[in-house]
């Protein structure tokens, strides 16, 4: 005899069946949950978001965003990972985890354009003070440097304009005065240079990028080997409520296995096109840290054992602006769009004074280039058809 419909829908919510134990499979386990269910109030009472120990609710973590936290520890030479559901929510994170009001951060010149918004907007609505500082010198920095200041973040290389900073100097002056160091750490995916080993204290990292590698996903981490600035960390993320979804954590978990193969095919096939473009009349500077003349570039030899696929060129500032967008838009296999680290090659020009205190080194039209894992002979004759467009 069939039960009534009201038992059918009970017995379904409550069902008894448990699959067996012992399931293996190459790909990790994807949990969804906002609830987490506990055995008993003792069980409940016992357990605390601080700690990975246990779960206690979907937002503080799920055994696919724990795996994916310690993955990313491992790739960035850390003990401690948070995850945020993007790079500048990661950013948030540290800002809001480790500054209150009377406090002030420093910011390098060219750090990365959101970062610097949000020190002269939503921190200084706190009561929280910035300076930007001279990546390139570290005197500078150590010149800026005051009572107030509680943060330092260093960016590597530096956002469009690439210069690669000495890392070692920055780091060795903030540590001397007992500033906490931040890097930014997206371009160098844990795979170009090991953070850590240099001394900074926190590594922000967009895995947006090159541990997604489809750009088809948001998120983005903030790895420590300090116990107490990840639980600080930990902290902020619960107070902002910043959850990964889990199947987004599913996807960079996916991709993961793949990164250091993507990221070396990047970096070659960039290094090869950057230096076709230095080879071309109307291009008067290629910036990318691997090749000499590139700013920094002494710093990347002596930090660094790869490159990514990104860099940028300043052309000819003789050429009308209207011919560097008619450039871009006669490119057929690079797409014009902002981010990087994915399959497909895009181009984006940038207005450079707007977005540097000083352009006097860098004359001239700045277009960024992220070279994605299109043939190099493909992307190279298109470059070679759109640059007719500035004769």
């Amino acid at each position: 005899m069939s039960k009534p419909l009201s038992d059918l829908v009970t017995d379904l919510i409550h069902h008894d069946y448990q699959p067996p134990a012992g399931w293996a499979a190459v790909p990790p386990g994807v949990f969804k949950a906002s609830t987490v269910m506990f055995s008993n109030v003792a069980a409940l009472r016992a357990r605390t978001w601080k700690s990975k120990a246990g779960y206690t609710y979907g937002l503080h973590g799920t055994p696919t965003t724990f795996t994916l936290e310690e993955r990313i520890a491992t790739l960035e030479g850390g003990r401690f990972c948070v995850l945020a559901p993007s790079g500048l929510a990661a950013i948030t994170m540290v800002n809001v985890g480790l500054l209150q009001q009377g406090d002030e951060v420093l910011l390098p010149d060219n750090v990365y354009g959101p970062s610097k918004e949000m020190a002269r907007t939503l921190l200084a609505g706190w009561g929280i003070g910035h300076q930007l500082y001279d990546p390139m010198d570290p005197d500078d920095l150590a010149r800026r440097i005051g009572t107030r200041t509680r943060l330092v973040w260093l960016e590597a290389p530096g956002s469009v304009t690439m210069e690669f900073p000495d890392l070692r100097g920055l780091i060795a002056v903030a540590r001397e005065r007992g500033v906490t160091t931040a890097l930014d750490n997206t371009w160098g995916a844990g795979l170009a240079f090991g953070a850590f080993d240099l001394g900074v204290d926190i590594s922000m990292h967009a895995l947006t990028k090159y541990p997604s590698g489809g750009a088809d996903v948001l998120m983005g981490s903030v790895v420590t080997r300090d116990e107490s600035l990840h639980h600080r960390i930990l902290q902020a993320h619960g107070r902002l409520g910043v959850g990964v979804a889990a199947n987004d954590a599913e996807t960079v978990l996916r991709s993961l296995p793949t990164i250091a193969l993507r990221y070396h095919a990047h970096d070659a096939a960039a290094r090869e096109l950057a230096l076709f473009l230095g080879r071309q009349p109307t291009v008067r500077q290629v910036l990318h840290p691997a090749l000499p003349g590139s700013p920094g570039h002494a710093h990347w030899a002596a930090t660094c054992t790869a490159a990514a696929g990104l860099f940028s060129v300043m052309l000819d500032p003789a050429i009308a602006p209207e011919r560097v967008d008619a450039f871009v838009d006669a490119l057929r296999r690079f797409k014009i769009g902002y981010s990087w680290g994915g399959p497909v090659s895009l181009v984006v020009p940038y207005d450079l004074p707007s977005m540097r205190s000083d352009t006097s080194s860098l004359p001239g039209h700045l277009v960024r280039f992220s070279i994605g894992l299109e043939s190099v002979a493909d992307l190279r004759a298109d470059l070679a058809q759109a640059l007719e467009q500035l004769g």
